[in-house]
């Protein structure tokens, strides 16, 4: 794993502390007029994060509540920064506040008490029967080999690539470009691309799965809708574990419907339906702004120092050694 460097901290710091941008994802006052690029689109080009603390269902705490007042949002915060960065004397894994810490501050974002809004008590819908016996059987873990471990074991993916692009616990970091047939969506955790063809073409036909599934784009007015089918059995998004539990699976029935709207020249409003009939008795639907900062976006190298995966699997070997005698 790459671990950001200072000058890129201190560019970050001081690109935050100087230029104005709406932190909690609010529309400025002011008229503004959306930049275009050379084709007449919207321009979604840059680095953007989509680093919060607003976790993806609404805790029972705030149950019935929408929205966070300021002070509300204030605490929130600062109860799940001290929660990120905290670490006990003897939890040597990481330096947490080294590996959590960027450049930016992590929000609540538009104060939601949730990052579902649909259904509208913030919580994701009823599991189907089907969905319920494959999230149990999700749950039993195996050692048998690589593959039967969890794509980030393997650093396939950390599910915030997905769609729907949920985050990341530490750089959620991702740089969007465009053509004017394609819109390209660059993560830096773990370094997938996505291309998005604008350009009418149909969907690759079932028989063809990918583990992002087959997106298509579209511009509805100011807004990029990406239309996302085809996936795979193996779930390509998951929530960061510091905002959702970590049992939220997708079938191959999965389909996504995404939505980028520049709100402001430091600001993308995201919106994502999602919808398994498979999985769960009905669609739902989140959002979370997508903040500017400065970048670059880094290579991750996961595979380079990915000890952990040797480690499980000669465990398990021993274990089952020591059972045989």
């Amino acid at each position: 794993m790459a671990c950001r460097t200072i000058p890129a901290l201190i560019v970050a710091t001081v690109f935050v502390s100087i230029v104005p941008s709406p932190l909690d994802g609010q529309v400025p006052a002011h008229t503004w007029n959306v930049p275009r690029t050379g084709d007449g689109d919207p321009d979604l080009q840059g680095y953007w994060t989509n680093a919060t603390f607003t976790p993806l269902e609404r805790p029972a705490e705030l149950a019935g509540k929408e929205f966070m007042t300021d002070a509300e949002a204030a605490a929130f915060e600062s109860r799940k920064r001290q929660q990120e960065l905290g670490q006990a004397s003897d939890d040597i894994h990481y330096d947490n506040v080294i590996w959590q810490s960027e450049g930016y501050e992590k929000t609540v974002s538009r104060k939601r008490t949730s990052l579902i809004y649909d259904p509208p008590d913030g919580r994701l819908p009823a599991l189907t029967s089907e969905g319920s016996r494959r999230v149990a059987a999700t749950r039993r873990s195996s050692a048998d080999s690589a593959q039967s471990r969890t794509l980030g074991e393997r650093c396939i993916s950390r599910g915030n690539e997905g769609p729907p692009m949920l985050g990341a616990n530490y750089y959620a970091n991702l740089q969007i470009l465009q053509t004017g047939g394609l819109v390209v969506i660059r993560h830096e955790m773990i370094h997938g691309a996505r291309i998005v063809p604008l350009d009418g073409r149909g969907h690759l036909g079932p028989g063809l799965r990918q583990l992002g599934g087959d997106s298509r784009g579209r511009w509805e007015n100011d807004t990029l809708v990406v239309d996302t089918i085809n996936f795979t059995d193996v779930p390509n998004f998951r929530a960061p574990s510091s905002l959702a539990r970590q049992d939220i699976i997708a079938s191959r029935d999965l389909h996504v419907v995404e939505r980028f709207t520049r709100i402001s020249a430091d600001a993308i409003l995201y919106r994502f339906t999602v919808e398994d009939p498979t999985m769960w008795t009905r669609p739902w639907s989140g959002e979370l702004i997508m903040r500017r900062w400065p970048g670059p976006i880094f290579e991750y190298a996961c595979h380079e120092g990915n000890y952990g995966m040797a480690f499980i699997l000669s465990a398990a070997r021993a274990q089952e050694k020591a059972a045989a005698k």
